[in-house]
């Protein structure tokens, strides 16, 4: 530099000199000293501080400071600022008119004096009067600039290379150090970020220890589980799942995968709340190894999915319920209302309408074709179920060696051939009626677990690991003695007397013959209707028949013998044959009296003869008898009837 007034700057040609000072330098080595001692224990702000307060020291000028950009790289902010001995608050500034805008272009930048009057609009240099600057970049380690480092007085500033030597170093150390808590910032807001997203993501984050313990959960964690954050971490994770397939059992497996090198995704667990609620979760796992490759833990995301789980376990149960529903709106039923009335008749009527608005279990007993399906509609509509499902179940027309299956359900896996959970009719009727028919010939082994349905309200499925509460209500009908089968140890008399709390009692229609002629009109009304027949009466001998007759299989058989007898009428007139039912002196005063058994006999025999002992079919005689075909051939059986051998070839 010629003269000391002009400014001198130094781009990337300009280079410090790196020869060791002389003996004569030993004020710069003085402040050298100085700087070195007063910056080396710190960082950041302090280390800044100290920095600009021995530096202006060191030097001997009024003022130091150093800055870094402020967002954008036209305004700059103080990190420290030091004046006349003492430490100044930090100020903020746009660089256009100022010394510093040259600096932070990338060069050293050294006015000796007259700085002021090059920069009149520098209201700092004018506020403190001053004369002199010197300002070096803050460079990172790919050469862009951070901020810069300056120094200035209210006096010239001689051009001493030794001065500006140490200053660079310095100004190194300063750029190292700005860059340094650049970074830091950066994995600061970085962790803050994450923090965040982990605390507030919609989704369960938790880490696991190998002992299965939990070391660390998120805010979600606690909400979904309706725990406290401080009370999950260190504990067993397992405790957390349903104890179930699907719960701990299929936890503790996939844990133990992932421990051993396995990923897990989608993998879904059940969890029990603390008020007992389900909670279902779809969970994402993967392990992580320390520096030795070994598992030390595992990350997992859980999603909660409690309510498509639910809604899809509710559809599945609502479609095996439509489909029972619908097999029930094909199947055959007697009545569609109950027709009669006959003081006996009445006094059932008044008995459902007293019985059916309680939750009481029902008995109703009484002869086949009787009615007693459908007392149990007439009780199940008139309830507060109503409007829940009625189902119905033929205990003696259930699959052997399935009973269980059908009644209470099944996991997965339970069995051979259990490909998927099945809900059994205890489960389709939640809420809702479940009508057991042929009570007594429910096995020994179902009748325990029907029992405790009863008495604890809960059942488990086939192969299931946790009970499964019952919300329904039960009735149950035979036409067996009950009592007799107690004796006989066929039948459980613990259960009998859980059934029996409200017996029903259905009269033969033999008690109530003046409901006959009845009958009679309302079948005659309702198949003529259906076939397109005009029929106005019936014939008073044949009505007389009708009457007399004993009709073992009472109003079933009724309905049948009609139905035949519009099919076949010529005229409008109803008249049916002599012989039709059966043979009309059977139910005469003066006949012989049979036993109820040996009446029930004769006719399903008469049935079956005239179909040719076919029992299934829209010709067989378990259409004519109005009996499901499982029900007849356990009848036979019973009966001790068997097809005569000249019959079986």
């Amino acid at each position: 530099m010629d003269k000391e007034s002009d400014a001198t700057t130094e781009g990337a040609a300009v280079r410090p000199v790196t020869s060791a000072p002389g003996p004569q330098n030993d004020d710069e080595f003085s402040a050298l000293r100085a700087i070195v001692a007063g910056t080396a224990r710190g960082t950041g702000e302090a280390f800044f501080q100290s920095l600009v307060g021995h530096l202006a020291d060191a030097v001997d000028v009024g003022y130091a400071f150093v800055a870094e950009f402020a967002g954008a790289r036209t305004r700059v902010r103080t990190l420290a600022h030091w004046g006349k001995g003492a430490a100044l608050p930090g100020v903020e500034y746009d660089l256009e008119g100022t010394p510093c805008e040259d600096v932070l272009r990338g060069s050293l930048c050294h006015h000796p004096n007259a700085v002021r009057a090059k920069f009149p609009h520098d209201r700092y240099l004018v506020e403190f009067g001053i004369e002199s600057y010197l300002g070096v970049p803050l460079l990172d380690a790919a050469g862009e600039v951070l901020g810069h480092l300056a120094v200035c007085d209210d006096r010239p500033m001689a051009a001493r290379p030794r001065l500006l030597f140490v200053f660079r170093i310095f100004a190194a150390r300063a750029a190292a150090e700005l860059e340094r808590l650049r970074v830091e910032r950066l994995r600061a807001e970085s962790e803050r970020r994450y923090r965040e997203l982990y605390e507030e993501a919609p989704n369960v984050y938790v880490s696991l220890g190998r002992d299965f313990r939990l070391l660390s959960v998120n805010r979600r964690t606690a909400q979904v589980l309706g725990r406290e954050a401080a009370a999950l971490v260190g504990a067993p994770v397992l405790d957390l799942f349903a104890e179930s397939p699907a719960g701990r059992v299929r936890a503790e497996t996939a844990f133990g995968r992932c421990f051993q090198g396995e990923d897990l995704a989608g993998l879904e667990l059940e969890l029990r709340r603390p008020d007992g609620s389900p909670l279902w979760v779809s969970v994402w796992m993967r392990p992580t190894r320390d520096a030795g490759g070994t598992i030390q833990a595992a990350h997992s995301i859980w999603v909660d999915v409690t309510d498509r789980v639910l809604a899809e376990m509710e559809r599945a149960r609502l479609q095996q319920q439509n489909l029972y529903l619908q097999e029930e709106i094909k199947s055959v039923h007697n009545f569609e209302e109950i027709v009669g009335r006959s003081p006996a008749l009445q006094g059932v009527f008044d008995k459902v309408a007293r019985v059916a608005p309680t939750d009481a279990t029902v008995l109703i007993t009484g002869e086949t074709g009787t009615g007693k399906e459908l007392i149990a509609r007439a009780i199940h509509s008139r309830s507060r179920r109503a409007g829940k499902p009625l189902i119905k179940v033929n205990c003696a027309a259930l699959p052997a060696g399935l009973v269980e299956s059908e009644l209470f359900g099944h996991e997965k896996g339970a069995f051979t051939g259990a490909f998927s959970r099945r809900l059994g009719r205890f489960e389709l009727a939640e809420g809702g009626t479940l009508f057991l028919d042929e009570i007594g010939d429910l096995p020994l082994e179902a009748q325990a677990k029907l029992l405790r349905v009863l008495q604890e309200h809960e059942f488990d499925r086939v192969g299931g690991v946790s009970p499964v509460k019952a919300d329904i209500r039960i009735i149950a009908a035979t036409n067996r003695d009950l009592l007799q089968a107690v004796r006989a140890k066929a039948f459980r008399e613990d259960l009998y007397y859980r059934l029996c709390v409200i017996p029903i009692a259905l009269p033969p229609l033999r008690e109530r013959t003046e409901d006959i002629a009845l009958l009679v009109r309302v079948f005659v009304a309702r198949f003529a209707a259906k076939l397109g027949k005009r029929i106005e009466g019936t014939g008073p001998e044949t009505l007389r028949r009708l009457v007399a007759y004993s009709w073992p299989g009472n109003i079933r058989e009724l309905e049948n013998v009609l139905e035949r007898a519009v099919i076949l009428a010529t005229s409008a007139t109803l008249e049916i044959d002599p012989d039709v039912p059966g043979h009309a002196a059977t139910g005469l005063p003066n006949a012989s009296p049979l036993a109820l058994e040996a009446v029930e006999k004769n006719h399903i025999l008469a049935v079956l003869s005239q179909t040719g002992w076919v029992i299934e079919g829209p010709r067989g005689a378990a259409v004519r008898l109005g009996l499901h075909p499982n029900t007849l051939r356990s009848r036979l059986k019973k009966l001790g009837l068997a097809r005569p051998t000249h019959e079986n070839s």
